[in-house]
């Protein structure tokens, strides 16, 4: 039998945080993963370059059923505290867009800040074992309306290399995006098994598979990408778009298909630097009457969608022989072209997941289930999604950090 003051089942960004946190405080700290590896997604994110937080950082750039929840957390522990902790490692930073840190050098280096981390604090990294009971009782079984039996030893936990117990238990096992990376509804299944509500969960950040009609002309064009406007579900996004063979990618898909509902439209404004195309066209009809609208394009867009577009919606001769109306009519084609995506790549490309456990059943302050003391649940497994950014790994430090103050 082994024992622990707190095990983290979870070896990601916030399960890391939270191990060296508690670490520190005197706590004896162990963290599980199933993988083979600390920090997977780490590594991956930000091309190999880890985008590790936003200076920028506001609630508002979260989704959540309760908006508020992330307010003390996001308060506690700001960018600029682990933009210190990365600078005292040596780790040098690049600002690639306004607040925007990323890794000079490579992802490597956030995780080695965290092992390192949790050397100095103490902490044990165990990884390639699962979980498979808490309280002796399979974890996902049931539905939650009789929780696992609790004693004054708190948590007791069977891997494959024997029992374990612990007074305080940190769920950091993530959402489901990118389950080659490992994901898996672990966290899901333990909240359930404590009879926690989870919130219906769904791929955020992630890029959208088009129609029939409209992947006939644009597939042709994967690899192309623009600068547009983005909009869906009331928010909207003005990021490059990137065309690939399966449908619609970039940043400014990515950022709204989080607020995207199936059935509904997206609208791409095309030109958002120009605020009066039509004013644009009838200049350029009147000063050059012989040049058509796909050379006119050529100013905004590489040759290829240039060409793409003007074929796609017929837009052919000379600009002298367009009448205002029908320029009104490109104009409003390039301001407002909306679509409806037959869907999105799903978990598989997610970069993150939406929903999940139910934050009114956590502390803001602690993140201590209210009704199983002992019981913490942390980072992208809790109901809380941060837009594109760095926004979610700064989530996943100030929750992680956060509850290992509270253990």
């Amino acid at each position: 039998m082994q024992h622990y003051d707190v095990v983290v089942i979870g070896a990601g960004a916030a399960g890391l945080m939270c191990a060296a946190s508690a670490g520190y405080r005197g706590r004896s700290v162990l963290v599980l993963d199933h993988a083979n590896k600390a920090g997977k997604k780490i590594l991956m994110s930000g091309g190999g370059r880890c985008n590790f937080t936003n200076l920028n950082t506001t609630p508002d750039h979260f989704v959540s059923a309760n908006p508020h929840f992330c307010k003390s957390a996001l308060h506690r522990y700001s960018p600029w505290h682990f933009v210190e902790l990365v600078e005292r490692h040596g780790v040098g930073h690049v600002e690639k867009a306004p607040g925007q840190l990323f890794c000079d050098s490579s992802s490597k280096a956030i995780l080695q800040v965290l092992l390192t981390e949790c050397e100095w604090a103490g902490a044990e990294v165990r990884l390639n074992t699962s979980v498979t009971h808490i309280n002796d009782r399979p974890v996902g079984e049931g539905d939650g309306s009789a929780a696992p039996d609790m004693d004054e030893a708190g948590f007791r936990l069977r891997t494959g290399d024997g029992e374990i117990r612990c007074q305080s238990l940190v769920i950091a096992a993530g959402g489901l995006s990118i389950p080659t990376l490992g994901a898996s509804p672990f966290a899901y299944r333990v909240a359930e098994r404590f009879g926690l509500k989870v919130l219906p969960t769904r791929a955020g950040l992630v890029p959208f598979t088009l129609q029939p009609s409209d992947k006939a002309w644009l597939a042709a064009l994967s690899g192309v990408s623009a600068d547009v406007r983005a909009e869906a579900g009331g928010r909207a996004f003005a990021e490059p778009m990137l065309i690939t063979h399966r449908g619609l990618s970039g940043p400014a898909m990515l950022q709204v298909s989080s607020f995207w509902a199936p059935g509904d439209a997206v609208t791409v404004d095309w030109l958002p630097a120009v605020a009066d195309p039509l004013a644009a066209l009838r200049q350029a009809r009147q000063e050059q009457p012989g040049n058509g609208v796909e050379k006119w394009l050529r100013a905004f867009f590489s040759q290829r969608l240039a060409a793409a577009l003007a074929a796609h919606f017929n837009w052919s001769g000379p600009l002298q022989h367009y009448s205002n109306e029908a320029l009104a009519e490109i104009a409003a084609v390039l301001k407002g072209w909306r679509f409806k995506p037959s869907g999105t790549e799903g978990y598989r490309t997610a970069e993150v997941t939406l929903g999940g456990v139910d934050t009114d059943s956590v502390s803001s302050k602690t993140f201590e289930v209210k009704s199983v003391p002992g019981l913490y649940f942390i980072g992208e497994a809790l109901d809380v999604t941060g837009e594109l950014g760095g926004f979610n790994f700064q989530w996943a430090w100030a929750s992680g950090w956060c509850a290992g103050q509270s253990l």
